[in-house]
């Protein structure tokens, strides 16, 4: 449906007319003047820029011919034609009329800025010249997005309204419907797999009671095609090497609500390796190849390991140089046996070196933040090992939620090859709120706000105010995390904190902490790092309504201040793939800290071993390992404030936080231990239907715990145990945890809080 007169092939009709009549034939003469006629709004310049001729020229029919059609060809004007008056040329113009706006009525599915940038694409848009043709299009492409969403009964109709300044409002009304959803899905011609096995395949379903999110029962020949491919997988990885689809039917009910869906396949037999060998240029290098084979004779055939295989060989050949290597896997069956000898003809083609590294999607961050990581460098031999090390890398920043890496040929050259490494930026500004809900509908607050990318500049920067009850803390600490160009890096740290008990009475006592420091990080390997630094501090503890015995203990032989010089030196190794969503990889930290002089002396040690083991592409096995230690010096004993607790989200969850220690005997506050041991142990899923979110995930936890008295022995029977589930999210807030847990192993003096959440913790 439209309402505007249909101009455009009129007003090109008349070009041709004017272009060929040979009524109006003018006789050739020198142009003296050029006058434009009819503009509104196009800028002359615009006109006078396309006509072939200019002042002085001799004007001819062709050159006539020409002009008029340079004008119609700019897609401005809807009617064009010359006329002459003496030596000067008239040119007479009717501009199209413009969009003035873009309205959408009906709108639900969408919202309008998406509509409108589709729109965009294809040509309308406020301010462009209207064209008939084109609003034509909006619509098959409106119809198109809706398509991509399951609604095939969305109907829509354009409505073109004059208004003042020869402009139109075009209103699109949409009659949106309900989306087409799965009533079958029927599959014929397997004989090895029962139906429903291969229908678990799919991510596309007849409805479910998580369907409502995951809109698993809605159709998409996208999602069809995705679920036929894993079908296909499913096959082939378990020897069937001739499997086949045979067709696939998708019918619709008449009020294109329903979708029935039947594919028809052909299973083949099921073959079993043979032999594996290798054939072509493996650069004198075959038993080393060899190593790589993940294939294994005698078992059936499967092609995720044939695959798996080939990408080892072109990985291997990557490092030396060999950038394009080609790897053609050749079956060679015999039919007799059910058996296929695997043939991997190698050709490694030429070897290449990097000419230019380009940097994308860093709107933030600066170039060489990144540059400054990569370990493959420009007019260097290309080297697989190093691209994926710089990929490695940047991941590990934390700065982006995705790194991904192109190779692209360099057009005439053919042992060149650029680098484009596109990055997607997270938000690294992170408003940190946490909050604790126990069984008594208590509620515990904290707030702090960092910046782990300072002015994409790489630099850390964070101010933490912690205003809850029971934890007070002003904290400025800044990172520089490329001190000197070999990457040393550069810390310092300003820091008051006031810490009350978390149970009990609130103003029994009070520990008030100032200090300040510096410490340095060296890079000893790409993956290990050397920390050292000292510090300044200040304690003072604050005299309550009910002070613990320990703690007048304490005063009686050291005073209500105490001050120290802590030296601090750690390790800390890190081989995960990402350090915001981890799926592989090892994380190890030791750290010491050690005060020899002031008022107090003692060791601390911390030791942290973290280990992301991929069960499949989709599930991850986490488990971390976190002791701690502290022994005083010289006679004296470990300072109190310096005790390890255990409880809550970051140790043992379903427990309160830090009451999994010893308490004072006098009031009973939790006083938390010179030595802990935590476990901590997670099943990791993608959350359903998350898409591209990679960060939004699901986890089953088992969490195991305690800290012990400096008079205790580690004893592993008193460990407190819990399991349960939760999800993570890296939201624009900073990371996301919710947990809700069970104490499995418990005494009746624990404090239980079964539902938790923060942002901005991790175990």
């Amino acid at each position: 449906m439209f309402s505007e007169v249909r101009l455009s092939m009129v007003a090109q009709a008349a070009a041709m007319m004017v272009a060929s009549a040979p009524a109006m034939a003018v006789m050739p003469f020198v142009v003296q003047d050029i006058r434009v006629e009819g503009l509104q709004r196009v800028e002359p310049g615009t006109v006078f820029a396309s006509l072939p001729m200019r002042v002085g020229d001799q004007y001819t029919e062709d050159k006539g011919a020409a002009a008029i059609r340079a004008l119609f060809s700019l897609g401005l004007f809807k009617d064009v034609r010359l006329e002459t008056q003496g030596n000067v040329l008239v040119v007479w113009v009717e501009e199209r009329p413009t969009v003035s706006t873009v309205e959408f009525v009906g709108l639900k599915e969408f919202d309008k800025d998406v509509l409108t940038k589709a729109l965009k694409e294809v040509g309308i848009a406020e301010g462009r010249p209207f064209d008939k043709a084109l609003a034509d299009k909006a619509e098959q492409e409106l119809k198109r997005q809706y398509i991509s969403r399951s609604l095939y009964g969305a109907e829509v109709v354009t409505t073109a309204t004059p208004t003042e300044r020869n402009r139109v409002k075009l209103t699109f009304t949409i009659t949106e419907g309900g989306p087409a959803r799965i009533r079958t899905i029927q599959i014929t011609g397997n004989q090895t797999f029962s139906t429903s096995t291969l229908r678990d395949q799919f991510n596309l379903d007849t409805g479910g009671w998580l369907s409502w999110y995951t809109k698993s029962d809605r159709y998409s020949r996208t999602k069809l095609n995705a679920d036929l491919e894993a079908l296909r997988s499913f096959y082939l990885s378990r020897g069937f090497l001739e499997f086949r689809i045979d067709s696939t039917q998708v019918s619709m009910s008449p009020d294109r609500l329903e979708m029935d869906i039947h594919v028809n396949l052909t299973e083949g037999d099921r073959f079993t390796v043979s032999a594996v060998r290798l054939e072509g240029n493996y650069l004198q290098r075959e038993q080393e190849f060899k190593t790589l084979v993940r294939i294994s004779a005698g078992q059936p055939y499967n092609a995720e390991t044939v695959a798996e295989t080939s990408k080892a060989f072109t990985d291997y050949f990557s490092r030396f140089g060999y950038a394009f290597a080609r790897i053609e896997v050749r079956p060679e069956i015999n039919r007799a046996n059910n058996t296929v000898e695997l043939v991997l003809q190698a050709d490694p083609v030429r070897r290449a070196y990097v000419r230019r590294i380009q940097i994308a999607g860093n709107e933030r961050t600066r170039d060489e933040v990144i540059r400054r990581e990569l370990r493959q460098f420009e007019a260097s031999w290309y080297d697989g090992d190093k691209i994926r090390l710089s990929r490695d890398r940047l991941d590990r920043l934390g700065f982006f939620t995705e790194v991904d890496v192109q190779t692209q040929d360099v057009p005439g050259s053919a042992d060149q090859v650029d680098l484009v490494f596109t990055v997607k930026e997270k938000p690294t500004g992170n408003l940190s709120l946490g909050a604790g809900f126990s069984s008594a509908e208590k509620v515990a607050l904290s707030f702090g706000i960092s910046q782990e990318n300072a002015f994409g500049s790489g630099n850390f920067l964070a101010v933490q105010v912690n205003t809850s009850r029971y934890n007070r803390t002003v904290v400025l600490s800044t990172t520089d995390p490329y001190f000197t160009q070999n990457g040393i890096s550069r810390s310092f740290d300003l820091y008051h904190r006031t810490t009350r008990p978390y149970l009990g009475d609130l103003n029994a006592y009070s520990l008030v902490t100032t200090g300040g420091g510096m410490r340095f990080g060296v890079p000893v390997t790409e993956l290990d790092t050397v920390f050292i630094g000292g510090n300044f501090e200040q304690t003072t503890i604050g005299n309550g309504t009910n002070l613990p015995v320990e703690y007048k203990d304490y005063v009686n032989k050291f005073g209500w201040t105490t001050r120290a010089l802590p030296i601090s030196m750690g390790w800390a190794r890190d081989g995960r793939d990402s350090a915001l969503v981890p799926t592989r990889g090892v994380y190890q930290r030791l750290n010491a800290e050690t005060s020899l002089s002031g008022d107090i002396r003692y060791v601390r040690a911390n030791a942290q071993f973290q280990q992301y083991i991929p069960l499949t592409k989709k599930y991850t096995l986490a488990y971390n390992v976190d002791l701690g230690w502290g022994q005083g010096l010289g006679g004296r004993p470990f300072p109190l404030f310096k005790n390890f607790y255990v409880g809550g989200l970051g140790s043992v969850r379903a427990f309160e936080q830090s009451t999994l220690g010893p308490a004072s005997a006098s009031s009973g506050l939790y006083l938390g231990g010179p030595k802990k041991v935590v476990l901590n142990g997670e099943f990791i899923t993608p959350f359903p239907g998350a898409g591209n979110d990679r960060t939004l995930r699901l986890f089953a936890f088992t969490d195991v715990g305690k800290a012990f008295g400096e008079s205790e022995k580690v004893d592993l029977d008193q460990l407190r145990a819990s399991v349960g589930v939760g999800l993570s999210w890296i939201s624009p807030m900073g990371p996301l945890r919710f947990s809700y847990g069970l104490p499995i192993r418990k005494q009746s003096t624990d404090k239980i809080q079964r539902l938790q959440f923060q942002i901005g913790t991790s175990f």
